[in-house]
């Protein structure tokens, strides 16, 4: 089964809605000029609350080849919960993915594997594709425990999601000391996690699924790298921070496979 790499641009709390647009319009302009090749990977923004509407009008409307989402949801459908967004919502606006469980959620929000776990049933069932987050501290990683803890954050979040949905998933494994700080896991880094979540899918879920699910590498992903981490056989794209805001830096992260 061949898997497209997904190269997702997590915008976090970065760009009001007129921004978005023009953001997104730049960014649509440049992975043209670089002749974009939407099937040989497919290239999306996960952008505020605020801009989704705003971003949905010019993607569809100018029928740009790029898919957008957002960066949390409720685990409510509706109700007395001030603040929240359902799923049911971002549906409405077209929203083809969600990102639940990022790791500034879990460090300054509290978000557990059970909670992540229920938001990305949620967006399931709302017919969209969570981008589930999972990925070690730096204490853990000097502890040589990375594999198994994130192996156990994985069992978490996927537990109870039928394999037939847990193939169409996407899974973003990051380093939480290599988001924004410059550092990146190396290439094998990067393929020793993916390659064992991986495995575990195969294991809890079969085959298919694991041969389905896209496993994505998140931490300081930039041009200067990406070709490498891309070359690993269980990466299957990047969430990309800070360098998703330039337009021309994140257009040649999307067009990874255009060098040799």
């Amino acid at each position: 089964m061949a898997r497209t790499p997904l190269m997702a641009g997590n915008w976090k709390m970065n760009c009001n809605h007129v921004e978005a647009v023009g953001l997104v319009e730049q960014l649509a302009w440049t992975l043209k000029d670089f002749k974009y090749e939407p099937e040989r990977s497919e290239a999306a923004v996960i952008v505020p609350f605020t801009d989704i509407r705003s971003v949905q009008t010019v993607i569809e409307g100018d029928r740009l080849p790029l898919a957008f989402g957002a960066q949390d949801v409720s685990v409510y459908d509706s109700g007395a919960y001030t603040g929240e967004i359902a799923a049911g919502m971002l549906a409405k606006l077209n929203c083809k993915y969600v990102v639940v469980g990022h790791s500034e959620r879990r460090e300054y929000h509290g978000e557990t594997d059970e909670l992540i776990n229920a938001k990305a049933k949620k967006v399931i069932a709302a017919g969209m594709t969570p981008i589930i987050c999972v990925g070690e501290v730096l204490e853990v990683r000097k502890a040589g425990i990375h594999v198994s803890h994130v192996l156990t954050q994985t069992k978490g979040v996927l537990d109870g999601i039928p394999a037939e949905q847990v193939a169409k998933l996407v899974i973003a494994y990051e380093p939480v000391w290599a988001i924004g700080t410059g550092e990146v896991a190396t290439p094998q880094d990067a393929q020793e996690v993916c390659g064992a979540i991986r495995g575990y899918v195969a294991e809890a879920f079969g085959e298919e699924a694991a041969k389905g699910v896209r496993i994505q590498y998140g931490g300081s992903v930039k041009a200067s790298n990406v070709v490498e981490i891309m070359a690993e056989p269980d990466v299957d794209g990047a969430l990309v921070g800070g360098a998703s805001l330039k337009a021309d830096e994140f257009a040649k992260i999307v067009m990874f496979y255009t060098v040799a």
